[in-house]
């Protein structure tokens, strides 16, 4: 029985992550399910904001301690809801991949129930940032899953992040209202200006590249003599000097997003591509492509091709090698 205390929830929040995580994956109707999670997460983190002190002097500690395991299982729950969205769509050799890390850490460390607690029992604003970064992470994909423009959806997202916090900084009572929502106002715009600041740290879930290849041309939106990752430089010479980038963008279906392809050779750009929007709603991806028709002397070098959106975050990144 000293075990199951122990450990009981720990395993009974993994199971329903994994749950959840299976739901996910099964491809059911994610905004429902985001929208479900924190609305109820929410709700019972403002009536406990509310109900704490009362309860305490009541020693209703059960009751308490009941609803503070409710909330971090709903966080474990909702960040690893999320993460198979922001795992697709980021690239983690690039300066977005530790967002992806920040939730899988947040999702193992709610799962451990005696980790969680230790870091949480003394420290309030642990569960604040809990509040707030789980909201923020699941309202970036909630949003692009209703039509809402992945720039747009950073901005809503931690403006409603931050909106949540209010209940928060009641403090037991010991703040009213007006000032609890006038502080919560503060953060809100806070950060959105230090979001839209570090845009390119968050990847653009839950768009994705469903199919990428570098070739000699593209005709039909088919790619043409596709380069598998490298190819000889006496071969694009003979080609005319340049070479094709193809790539197939996931998107929600009703979004519509401008997106570019950035091309760097060496470390350095060469060329900046605006495309045709992406319009959602394509199983194998909303396809396009932009040729760079003349690389530059000398040809052999390491070339990467971004694909980012209208905002700057990066969707996708293809690369590949032009060998001596």
């Amino acid at each position: 029985m000293r075990w199951l205390r122990r450990w009981g929830i720990s395993i009974a929040s993994l199971a329903l992550g994994v749950a959840t995580l299976f739901v996910f994956r099964r491809g059911l109707p994610h905004v429902g399910w985001i929208v479900g999670y924190l609305l109820l997460l929410w709700l019972v983190f403002a009536v406990l904001a509310e109900l704490r002190a009362p309860l305490e002097e009541r020693r209703q500690g059960l009751l308490v301690g009941a609803a503070e395991y409710t909330i971090q299982t709903l966080y474990h729950n909702l960040l690893l809801f999320v993460l198979p969205a922001y795992w697709a769509s980021a690239t983690l050799a690039s300066p977005n991949g530790p967002f992806v890390a920040g939730v899988a850490a947040g999702a193992l460390v709610t799962a451990v129930d005696p980790l969680y607690r230790a870091l949480a029992r003394d420290h309030r604003w642990i569960q604040h940032a809990f509040l707030g970064f789980s909201m923020f992470a699941a309202l970036n994909v909630a949003l692009p899953l209703v039509g809402v423009r992945p720039g747009a959806a950073l901005l809503g997202s931690a403006g409603l992040a931050g909106l949540a916090l209010a209940p928060a900084f009641r403090d037991r009572g010991r703040m009213g209202w007006p000032r609890a929502l006038a502080l919560a106002v503060v953060i809100a715009l806070l950060g959105a200006v230090l979001v839209w600041a570090g845009r390119t740290l968050v990847p653009p879930a839950p768009l994705f590249l469903a199919d990428k290849q570098a070739a000699r041309d593209v005709q039909d939106l088919i790619p043409q003599d596709p380069i598998r990752s490298s190819v000889p430089a006496a071969t694009v010479a003979e080609w005319g000097g340049g070479l094709a980038a193809y790539t197939a963008v996931h998107a929600p279906s009703g979004l519509r997003e401008p997106i570019e392809h950035v091309w760097w050779k060496n470390g350095q750009v060469i060329a900046r591509v605006p495309l045709s929007p992406v319009l959602g709603g394509r199983a194998e991806g909303f396809r396009t492509w932009s040729r760079k028709s003349d690389l530059g002397t000398p040809l052999p070098a390491a070339y990467v091709v971004d694909v980012r959106t209208a905002s700057g975050q990066l969707i996708g990144r293809l690369t590949f090698t032009i060998t001596p």
